[in-house]
């Protein structure tokens, strides 16, 4: 605990430079105070927050496992496990029982064995490496490991309540690992001793490996070739071989342990007997009909067979695959052959793989099937059996995050207790039907809802419009209710519009959302350039949509072009005299003239349904914000957004400028461009251009227009969902042409590089402008190369984009290793290192100048050290951040008035004072008033968060309006009224005078000033060598701090108000831009990112909730008595053959068959054995599983003294015996006789 004073009055700033030099690490050592003049005045400020409040660590996983390859199921614990190709691990049982598990390698998940009833689960992973994890604690931890350096693994198999793994490698032989001691076995079965010796062919790989349900000392192996063997494991030789001509791809007994079924590659399954093993008993091809000339269709592999018996019926045969070639395009298929009945089930994606549930663990039992559980690439389903049109279980995860590409998500913490029961009210009315009425089968573990639990809301973004909210409370995650915003809107036509032509597939993609949980007030952002406002009633209305058009570009006469010998990009610039974007109309123009000068074509990306629509209740679209194209222009992406529910406000910006909507009203109070905003108080000096000198074409306008909406860098690295797509040798060829000459602007006695493409990407995260140096999105016209590759790239035309998907978060890729951004002076230079290209920083304002020579071979590293305060008018600032608030637009205000912060990529904060009338009546009839008023704060770099704190440092809320139901009915006796509800000063605020503390965060640097004095109080520079993607104050154990995500990993927290540094963790190893677009903070000390396409990965950085962590999560393993084997009954055990008792240790342990090769195998020792099991010793749980070993542990040792005993009582019979016989023989001898 510290407490700060500092000096209310009189205090004066540095230049934006001037504050603490920060390390070659995250962040400066402290936040630096400002130098002032002693006043009497002084305010205090009790910071609470220590380090020691702070730790960081995964919490949950939400969402399908990406790319899977394995699944395993446990019959007794009834918890189900899946493999993924990066070397992930879910664990799945009842709702709220999830668990996941990463390899440190990251090798795919090839296999995975559940010891059943054990508490353990063993992975077979691509690298050739076993894995032993203890299920026996909540967060399972890897036991043993075991390494094979020459064999590549290829099936395992491990029988019920057996020690003993049976492992298949790619040579054809069969090793034998001990699951206690993970070391290998002296016994093997080769390869060459399972065939005939007179085979000449290697039999390839082992692809299956079973042991007889009639005697367990009977294995089943499978060759990939087709060759199949039974290996007598006491007599080491085999008993028979088969020999079949297709290739094998599974294989399944049935009960009784007589005859077993496999598949193959031709599409066929085959019966074998053990009786008569020369040939099949039954092949057949369960989708091949035979043609017109006699012959068979041929089919598809069949990767999988399950050959399962009832008692009630006939046997059920399942497998997956075997269609015909001939029928192209049906979806892949499960099908279920149920005695002469057979039922195909068309999936919607391939399936990985698929396991049978049966109620009985023992394998030489009728096994009675109930459910099928299907993985499929992109999703999981269980069939229920026991119905006849085998109907699915509905899935009670959140398995559909996926559903449509995730593109944005917000975190909402600690919401209002009454939002998330009303969400899933409206949303239950939606639900889909069909399902099985049984319940979920996969219903293992234990968990119980925490105590350290409030209401939390998740909302994610979607590339086909949909917005989905999620009740993220206790650690868990369940949709409440989806809104589909592409409903706003008629069907776009491809043949309408530019617009519809360039993002046909995906024009309603969601950018980003606004959300006030107090007032229920909702806004999304689309990839359109369009906002649509929402507000939420619990009825349904017959209502009709406000269109409102909001003209924030500059005229096409702005436009000027390059000179003929001049390799320059084109770049609008306003007008002398006219800075603003054009006023806006409330009808498009219509087009022009056919010169280009006449050029005035307008037209909407897409047409709001213009009629009376029936909307159902939930969210409800009231207004509908649309940036038009303009000349040709297509509109800029809107970068930042904010909406005030008490002010009736909504503010929007992108790189062009800002524009100020009343949307109680429906009317446009301000479209400005950034530079108007400045007025007299511009800080930079802006250079003017020489005269233009001829003006582009139309179709030159057109096509830049389209290029800019789709960035050079957005084309280069989008993907569709389903596949990466790769790029054209044109674009390529382009992008080699600009590495190896950089195209340049000139200025006056300069020559400035442009951003690469991969680093404007990183400027727009999540549709933000970030960079203050993102030439391309602030002049809004990308370079068109000349040469040879430049018309072949203008002739795609305007309708023919390289790509059309939208941004998704769920598809990028990019990564920036960490190591690469040591050192340097700003992500340019990492970036330049990563692509070679030399590119310009504004970081720092002050004129030099340089040769040409010199710019073209050190551009950056003078650009290290120097800059210039005389920016190009092509360098027009973007709007980053927003936020309304009750605050001091000028310093002489003695009140907080409402205002508007606004934050530019070039480091500036501009407040605008709005005056809003407080009767209510007035409200809608009187006009807002909103103007600048010249106030300019600056930091270093591109501003992106503001927050308000009281001067005793408590978090100001900004106002709101309580909700109230647009569409209730009207009672006369109580007028329905506005409810505002403003932030209250602290009790102390008197005490410490007027005003309140502002914390500005930008991606080089943090703020506090003092309003309304403007004074700065504290600096601090949080990184030198990367830049901060996401910022957020949050409260944090009943205090507030900053929070800040860097792009080089970095998840760092500062104290507030001295932004002394709390917490700086290097959390991810590298960044991509999936979890930049998609990375947000909470309160509560949480957050959350996309960690794949399909996955929400939630964290905390609070050491209160890691502590009670524990507490939160399921438990995976719970005591069960492990089912008893069906008592078979005398004859039918004589007739039937039963299998004698086999012991396994016998054969397979060290004293018998020898240790195995070292050189084979290696042994790796857990990391976390020893903790994991003292942590799942702890609770009551792994008191009892500690019990039951000791139990075991004890009836194991006196199993062994009995043992003993008898073997003693048998030498000590022998010997008397021994005895007796001598003492006979020598009765009558004498004694000279012996």
């Amino acid at each position: 605990m510290k407490k700060f004073r500092k000096v209310l009055d009189g205090l004066t700033t540095s230049s934006p430079g001037g504050s603490t030099v920060g390390s070659p690490s995250c962040g400066s050592a402290a936040g630096t105070p400002t130098a002032a003049a002693p006043t009497p005045r002084e305010i205090d400020v009790l910071e609470t927050l220590v380090s020691e409040n702070f730790q960081l660590c995964k919490t949950v996983r939400h969402g399908f496992p990406y790319q899977p390859t394995a699944l395993a199921f446990d019959p007794v614990q009834k918890i189900l496990a899946i493999g993924s190709r990066s070397g992930g691990v879910r664990i799945l049982g009842r709702p709220g029982v999830d668990c996941f598990c990463q390899h440190e390698s990251g090798a795919a998940v090839l296999q995975l064995q559940f010891l059943i009833n054990e508490g353990a689960l063993v992975t077979a992973c691509a690298d050739d490496t076993l894995h032993l994890w203890n299920l026996r604690q909540r967060r399972p931890a890897i036991l043993h490991s075991l390494k094979f350096n020459r064999e590549r693994i290829t099936f395992c198999h491990l029988p019920f309540q057996s020690k003993w793994l049976y492992v298949g490698t790619e040579r054809g032989n069969t090793h034998i690992v001990n699951i206690e001691s993970f070391v290998l076995s002296g016994y093997v079965i080769m390869w060459n001793k399972a065939i005939e010796l007179s085979t000449k062919t290697h039999p390839g790989p082992v692809v299956h490996l079973s042991d007889s349900p009639k005697d367990e000392g009977k294995l089943l192996v499978g060759f990939e070739s087709g060759t199949i063997v039974q290996w007598d494991l006491r007599a080491k030789k085999t008993d028979f071989r088969i020999y079949y001509d297709e290739a094998i791809h599974s294989a399944s007994w049935h009960h009784e342990g007589k005859q077993f079924m496999c598949s193959h590659s031709d599409g066929s399954l085959t019966v074998w007997n053990l009786r008569n093993t020369s040939k099949p008993v039954q092949v057949t091809f369960p989708h091949g009909k035979i043609q017109k000339d006699g012959k068979k269709e041929s089919c598809k592999p069949i990767l999988k067979v399950d050959y399962k018996t009832s008692r009630n019926s006939e046997p059920f045969v399942i497998f997956s695959g075997g269609l015909s070639y001939d029928k192209a395009g049906r979806r892949p298929t499960l099908t279920i052959m149920h005695g002469k009945a057979i039922t195909v089930l068309e999936m919607d994606f391939p399936i990985v793989e698929f396991i049978t549930l049966c109620d009985t663990p023992y394998n030489n039992e009728v096994q009675d099937p109930f459910a099928v559980v299907v993985l499929l690439e992109k999703d999981l389903i269980v069939v229920d059996l026991t119905q006849s049109n085998f109907p699915v279980f509905e899935n009670p995860y959140p398995m559909d995050v996926h559903e449509s590409p995730v593109t944005c998500t917000a975190y909402f913490a600690d919401c209002p207790p009454d939002i998330i029961p009303v969400l899933y009210s409206i949303g239950a009315k939606h639900k889909k039907t069909g399902y099985s009425q049984k319940e979920w089968p996969v219903s293992g573990g234990m968990w119980t809802l925490g105590s350290h639990t409030y209401p939390e809301i998740i909302i994610t973004g979607h590339a086909d419009g949909s917005i989905k909210f999620w009740d993220a409370s206790a650690i868990t995650l369940q949709m409440l209710y989806k809104l589909k915003t592409s409903k706003v809107f008629e069907k776009p036509k491809q043949s309408e519009g530019r617009a519809s032509e360039l993002v046909d597939e995906d024009p309603f993609a969601v950018q980003m959302v606004s959300w006030c949980p107090q007032s229920r007030i909702f806004c999304v952002v689309g990839i359109s350039a369009h906002i649509i406002l929402y507000r939420f009633s619990k009825y349904d209305a017959n209502t009709q949509i406000v269109a409102l058009e909001v003209r924030l570009q500059c005229e096409s006469e702005d436009v000027i072009s390059p000179s003929e010998n001049e390799n320059n990009p084109c770049f609008s610039e306003p007008r002398s005299g006219s800075h603003s974007p054009q006023p806006h109309q409330q009808h498009p123009a219509s087009p022009g003239g056919g010169t280009p000068e006449g050029v005035k074509d307008s037209a909407l990306c897409l047409k709001v349904k213009d009629r009376v629509v029936r909307v159902p209740p939930g969210y409800q679209a009231e207004l509908v914000i649309q940036l038009p194209w303009l000349d040709g222009e297509p509109p800029q992406q809107i970068s930042s957004l904010d909406i005030n529910s008490a002010y009736g406000l909504l503010a929007l910006g992108n790189c062009n400028g800002l524009a100020v909507v009343d949307y109680m009203q429906k009317s446009l109070l301000l479209c400005m461009s950034t530079l108007d905003l400045y007025g007299a108080a511009d800080p930079y000096q802006r250079l003017t251009r020489s005269p233009r000198r001829n003006r582009q074409s139309t179709s030159d306008v057109c096509m830049r227009g389209l290029s800019n909406f789709y960035s050079d860098s957005k084309k280069r690295i989008r993907t569709s969902y389903q596949s990466l797509t790769e790029l054209s040798d044109n674009q390529q060829s382009v992008d080699m042409e600009r590495s190896k000459s950089p195209t340049s602007v000139k200025g006056p006695g300069r020559k400035l590089s442009l951003p690469t493409d991969l680093k404007t990407d990183l400027d727009h995260v999540n549709g933000h402008c970030t960079s203050p140096t993102s030439q391309l999105c602030s002049a809004g016209k990308p370079r068109i190369p000349t040469g040879p590759e430049g018309p072949r790239l203008a002739r795609r035309g305007p309708g023919r984009p390289p790509f059309r998907k939208a941004q998704s978060a769920a598809c990028m890729e990019i990564s920036l290793p960490v190591s690469h951004t040591e050192g340097y002076a700003s992500r340019r230079a990492m970036l330049q290192q990563l692509h070679g290209v030399a590119m310009y920083s504004h970081d720092e304002h002050h004129t030099t100048c340089w040769s040409e020579r010199e710019s073209r071979e050190n551009s950056f590293s003078r650009s290290r050290s120097s800059s210039v305060s005389s920016i190009d008018r092509d360098t027009k600032e973007a709007i980053t951040t927003l936020q309304f608030g009750e605050s001091y637009g000028r310093k002489g205000d003695a009140l907080p008035t409402p205002c508007l912060w606004v934050g530019t990529s070039l480091g500036v904060i501009l407040l605008v004072p709005v005056s809003i009338p407080t009767d209510q009546d007035e409200r809608m009839e009187e006009p807002v008033t909103i103007g600048p008023c010249g106030t300019v704060l600056m930091l270093k770099g591109s501003v992106l968060r503001f927050g308000f704190l009281d001067c005793v440092g408590a978090l100001i809320q900004s106002p709101y309006e309580v909700w109230r139901d647009p569409n209730a009915p009207e009672d006369p006796d109580r007028p329905r009224k506005r409810k505002l509800v403003h932030h209250s000063p602290s009790s102390s605020q008197d005490a410490c005078g007027e005003g309140h503390l502002a914390v500005v965060c930008s991606e080089r640097q943090a703020k506090v000033f003092l309003m309304p004095s403007q004074s700065c109080l504290f600096v601090h520079n949080i990184t030198e060598s990367s830049f901060v993607l996401r910022a957020d104050v949050v409260s944090v154990s009943n205090s507030v701090c900053l929070a800040c995500f860097c792009a080089n990993g970095h998840v760092m927290t500062l104290s507030l108000p001295s932004l002394r540094p709390l917490m700086d963790v290097s959390y991810l190893p590298m960044t991509d831009m999936r979890i930049a677009r998609t990375f947000c903070f909470t309160n509560g000390g949480q957050a959350l990112y996309l960690s794949s396409p399909t996955e929400i990965q939630r964290m905390t950085y609070s050491q209160e909730m890691y502590d009670n962590l524990q507490e939160m999560l399921g438990e995976l393993f719970t005591p069960i008595e492990t089912p008893e084997a069906q008592n078979r009954g005398f004859l039918k055990g004589f007739f039937g053959g039963t299998a004698h008792t086999f012991d396994r240790e016998e054969l397979f342990g060290e004293a018998a068959a020898g240790k195995g090769s070292r050189s084979l195998a290696q042994h790796i020792p857990g990391q976390a054995g020893v903790e994991g099991m003292k942590v799942a010793a702890s609770g009551a749980v792994g008191e009892l599983a500690r019990a039951r070993v000791a139990l075991d542990e004890r009836g194991q040792r006196l199993g062994e003294l009995e043992e003993r005993t008898a073997l003693m009582m048998t030498s000590a019979e022998s010997f008397s015996k021994h005895a007796h016989e001598l003492m006979l023989k020598c009765k009558d001898k004498k004694w000279y006789q012996l």
